[in-house]
C-alpha cells in the first residue's frame, strides 16, 4: 500500500501517528515530505484539524483531538530531534500546570519545530504521547520522556566476575540488573531491561531440553506440537470476551451465540473464555456461565488507566492486588473454584514486564493472554515462557517479559488480516467495514490458520462490537459455517493448552478427555441461583454507591483493591 494512502486512511479515522515509528523502512526525509504535503495541502496550516493517537493494533484505538497551530518555531522553541513529541523546555514554571500550557506539545523533524495543541478539555500526556482528559494526565511538569543511560555491563571491567557495571561505572552483582529495583546511581540497571538488553534474559529455545507436556517452544513459534501432520491436527477456534458480564450482554451470550444447537464435532457445546473485570459485573451470571462449562479468567479489579501504568508503573504488589484480588472476588461472589481460575489478560493488552509474570508464578496462574504478536504467515502457536519469546515485543511502548518463567503459558494473540490492515482484537479492526466485509475477514483468517499450521485461531471481542446488527449476523453466519467442518473445535484457552500438552490426532480425539463434556459435579453452593441478591453498597474509594449481584451474602462494602471481600 502506498504510504500516502495509509496517511489518508489514518486521517479519515482521525488518528495521527508518529510516522517513523510505524514505517521504519521509509527515510525520515521522505516521511517529512509526506507530512508537509499531507498537512499543508489539506486545509492550510492555520486551520488544519489534526489528531494524535496510537493505532496500537491491540485492544483499542486511542483517539484524542489536537490541532497543528504553528510551524518553523526553531528560533523560539528548542529542537529535540528524537521522533517524540515534547513540551517547550523554556515554558514559565508558574504556567506548567495551566490547561493552556499543558495542552501544548511540539515535534521536531529535520530541524523544523511544529507546535500542536490538544482540543479543548484535553491535556497532553508526554509519556503516553496522546491528548487525554485532564484527570488522566499527571506529568504537565515533564518536558520529555527521560532517557536512562545504558549500563556498561561487562565493558565496565568490574573486579568481581559476578558483577556488572552501571552506566557510570559503578559495579553491582549481576542479579541486581533488571530485577525491578533501582540500584545504580544513574538508574541504568533498570533502564535497559527489554528482551534484547536484559543481561539475565531467557535463552533461545532449546528443543533438546524443552519437552512436552510442561515445556513447548520452537525457534519461530510456528511448529505444530509433536510435529503432527497438518491434516491430523484439529483446528481450534478460541473465542474470548473481555470485561463485565451483565444485563447488557447476557442475552447476546446466552440466546444469540451459545445456543444449544451449536456443538463441536464430538457433540459437546461450543465454549469460550471470559476475562472478567470487576466493575458492573453480575457475579450470579458469571457463576451461571461457569456452570455451563465456559472458562472464567481474570482481567483485573480496576481496569484503571493510563494504559502505560500496567507496563511501566505497576509494582509486584499492584499486580497481586489487581489480579489475585480479582480472582478472590470471582471465587467469593461467583463461587468459581480457585483452581479453575487459571488465566489472565491485562487491561489494554499492556504486558507488565517481569513483575506481572513473577506474580503469576507466585500465585499459580497457568497462562497469560495479553501479548499481540507481529503479523505472521503462518501464525504462531502458544508457547511456554521457559525460553525467549519466538516473536518481537509488538506494540507502542510495550514491555514484554525478558526472563524465563518455566511452565507459564503465553496464549499469544495472532493478528487478523483485514484487507491491507491488521488488528489484534476484532473490535480494533477498521470500523468502515460492512457485514459482508466482516464475514469475509473472519473466513479469510480462518483459512490462513486452517491451510497452514493450524495454530489456534483466536477471535477476541468486547461485547459492544456486536451492537452493530450486521456484525452480529456476520459472526453468527461464520459460527454456523464452522459447524459444518468435522475438524474444527471451539474450545476454551485451558482446553487448548491441554491439547498442546498432549497433542492428539484427529482420529483419536474420541478418547481425549479434556474436550469431553460430562455433567459438571457441583456442590450445592456452586450451583448458580435463579434469583441473585441485589446488593447496594457504598464504595469508600469510588465515593459513590455500586450494585453487586451475587448468590451469596451481601458484603458490607463494595469489594475493591485490598478489600476484595468487602469487609467493613
Amino acid at each position: 500500500m502506498m504510504l500516502i494512502d495509509t496517511l489518508l486512511l489514518l486521517y479519515s479515522m482521525r488518528a495521527h501517528i508518529v510516522f517513523f515509528h510505524f514505517f521504519p523502512s521509509v527515510s525520515r526525509r521522505l516521511i517529512m515530505q509526506y507530512i508537509r504535503l499531507f498537512v499543508y495541502s489539506m486545509h492550510g496550516i492555520e486551520s488544519e484539524s489534526f489528531f494524535i493517537g496510537t493505532f496500537n493494533r491491540g485492544e483499542n484505538l486511542n483517539i484524542h483531538g489536537g490541532n497543528l497551530v504553528k510551524r518553523s518555531l526553531k528560533n523560539t522553541v528548542p529542537c529535540f530531534e528524537d521522533g517524540r513529541f515534547y513540551r517547550n523546555p523554556e515554558r514559565p514554571i508558574q504556567k506548567m500546570w495551566t490547561n493552556t500550557e499543558c495542552a501544548k506539545y511540539y515535534l521536531c523533524l529535520d530541524g523544523e519545530v511544529f507546535e500542536f495543541k490538544c482540543s479543548v478539555g484535553l491535556l497532553f500526556d508526554v509519556t503516553r504521547q496522546i491528548c487525554d482528559f485532564k484527570q488522566n494526565v499527571d506529568n504537565c511538569e515533564v518536558t520529555a520522556e527521560a532517557r536512562v543511560p545504558k549500563p556498561l555491563l561487562d565493558a565496565a571491567e568490574c573486579e568481581e566476575r559476578s558483577q556488572l557495571g552501571c552506566g557510570d561505572g559503578t559495579c553491582f552483582p549481576n542479579e541486581y540488573f533488571c530485577d525491578g529495583s533501582v540500584d545504580c546511581p544513574d538508574g541504568s540497571d533498570e533502564g535497559w531491561c527489554d528482551v534484547e538488553n536484559d543481561p539475565n534474559a531467557a535463552d533461545p529455545c532449546d528443543l533438546s531440553v524443552c519437552q512436552l507436556p510442561d515445556c513447548f517452544c520452537s525457534k519461530d513459534g510456528t511448529i505444530i506440537p509433536a510435529r503432527l501432520e497438518r491434516m491430523q491436527t484439529p483446528q481450534m477456534i478460541l473465542l474470548t470476551f473481555d470485561d463485565a458480564i451483565n444485563f447488557e450482554n447476557w442475552e447476546l451470550y446466552t440466546q444469540k451465540i451459545f445456543t444449544p444447537g451449536r456443538k463441536n464435532p464430538n457433540g459437546c457445546p461450543i465454549r469460550a473464555t471470559f476475562f472478567i473485570s470487576h466493575q458492573y459485573t453480575n457475579y450470579q451470571q458469571v457463576q451461571k456461565m461457569w456452570n455451563d462449562g465456559h472458562e472464567i479468567a481474570v482481567h483485573s479489579i480496576t481496569h484503571r488507566g493510563p494504559e502505560e501504568w500496567w507496563s511501566r508503573n505497576a509494582t509486584i504488589e499492584d499486580w497481586f492486588d489487581e489480579m489475585v484480588g480479582q480472582a478472590n472476588i470471582i471465587n467469593r461472589f461467583s463461587n468459581v473454584r480457585m483452581e479453575e481460575l487459571r488465566g489472565m489478560r491485562v487491561p489494554f493488552l499492556r504486558a507488565g514486564w517481569n513483575r506481572q509474570f513473577l506474580m503469576m508464578k507466585e500465585f499459580g496462574f497457568v497462562y497469560d493472554s495479553s501479548m499481540v504478536a507481529p503479523f505472521s504467515n503462518p501464525p504462531l502457536w502458544p508457547y511456554t515462557l521457559d525460553y525467549k519469546m519466538p516473536h518481537a515485543c509488538n506494540g507502542n511502548n510495550q514491555y514484554c517479559p525478558s526472563r524465563s518463567y518455566p511452565g507459564i503459558w503465553e496464549m499469544v494473540m495472532n493478528q487478523l488480516e483485514a484487507g491491507e490492515y491488521t488488528c489484534g482484537m476484532v473490535d480494533s479492526c477498521p470500523p468502515h467495514m460492512n457485514g459482508e466485509d466482516v464475514y469475509e475477514m473472519l473466513l479469510h483468517n480462518f483459512r490462513r490458520h486452517y491451510n497452514s499450521n493450524r495454530a489456534p485461531y483466536g477471535l477476541y471481542f468486547h461485547s459492544t462490537w456486536f451492537r452493530k446488527q450486521e456484525y452480529l449476523e456476520a459472526f453468527l453466519k461464520f459460527l454456523d459455517d464452522m459447524q459444518k467442518q468435522p475438524d474444527v473445535y471451539f474450545v476454551t484457552n485451558h482446553q487448548a493448552i491441554e491439547w498442546i500438552r498432549n497433542p492428539t490426532p484427529l482420529n483419536q480425539l474420541g478418547h481425549f478427555d479434556p474436550w469431553f463434556c460430562p455433567p459438571k459435579q457441583l456442590d450445592p453452593s456452586e450451583v448458580a441461583c435463579n434469583l441473585p441478591r441485589t446488593c447496594k453498597l457504598h464504595s469508600r474509594v469510588l465515593q459513590q454507591d455500586r450494585y453487586l449481584f451475587t448468590c451469596n451474602e451481601c458484603p458490607a462494602q463494595y469489594p475493591w483493591i485490598r478489600n476484595e471481600f468487602g469487609l467493613d
